[in-house]
């Protein structure tokens, strides 16, 4: 098989949540409510986001070069600008972020920075984007992914948080979050985790506005 046509199984990956609708059938979107939202401000949960509007015109090349971001499909301008509001978001909410997981690519690694600013990060190779890769090849990538959400977050007050992709949380729950989404789960340890709601980049302004008796 050709890179060419690689390539462009590959972009076809990145319809997966349209093309592919028995993953909107079989899972469900929830918001987050006022008591979640103030469970996650008290820390122990995993905040898994999504990396910010990418440019579908330039898909990955096969084989990638982690090292080499013009291999990958990059993060646009206004991809970096959407990551830099929802990390205002999320501080205004009262999320409290500790450790930071990021993907080695490079849209990932450029969203944790817009999203985060100068707050450390630890960039797990395991984390990266499973859509083209065999199933062997993916494995290691599946379980690494699901410990991440399932470990329980041992810094008392945090939340732990990954920037990754939406092909990962689609094998682990086979749910393909839109580029921007942040996705609460709470971690329950043994590979286990409880799908708590997600933001979407568009509900952050609703989610934030004041009680209307304030």
């Amino acid at each position: 098989m050709s890179h060419r046509v690689l390539q462009c199984l590959v972009a076809l990956g990145l319809c997966v949540g349209t093309v592919l609708p028995s993953l909107a059938e079989t899972f469900r979107e929830s918001p987050l409510d006022a008591q979640t939202i103030h469970a996650v401000q008290q820390g122990g949960y995993v905040l898994y986001l999504r990396h910010g509007i990418t440019d579908s015109a330039i898909p990955d090349q096969v084989p990638v070069d982690l090292n080499d971001c013009s291999t990958q499909r990059p993060l646009t301008t206004e991809g970096r600008k959407q990551m830099a509001f929802i990390g205002q978001s999320i501080a205004q909410a009262g999320f409290p972020v500790g450790e930071i997981y990021v993907s080695p690519f490079c849209r990932a690694i450029e969203s944790a920075q817009a999203a985060f600013g100068e707050r450390e990060i630890v960039v797990e190779e395991l984390l990266k984007y499973t859509a083209a890769m065999t199933r062997v090849e993916k494995t290691p990538v599946i379980q690494r992914t699901r410990e991440l959400v399932s470990l329980p977050v041992t810094t008392a007050g945090k939340n732990r948080a990954l920037v990754a992709h939406g092909p990962n949380m689609a094998e682990i729950m086979n749910y393909f979050p839109p580029e921007g989404t942040l996705v609460v789960v709470r971690p329950l340890g043994a590979d286990s985790f409880e799908y708590v709601g997600s933001v979407r980049p568009e509900q952050w302004d609703e989610l934030l506005l004041p009680p209307p008796w304030q």
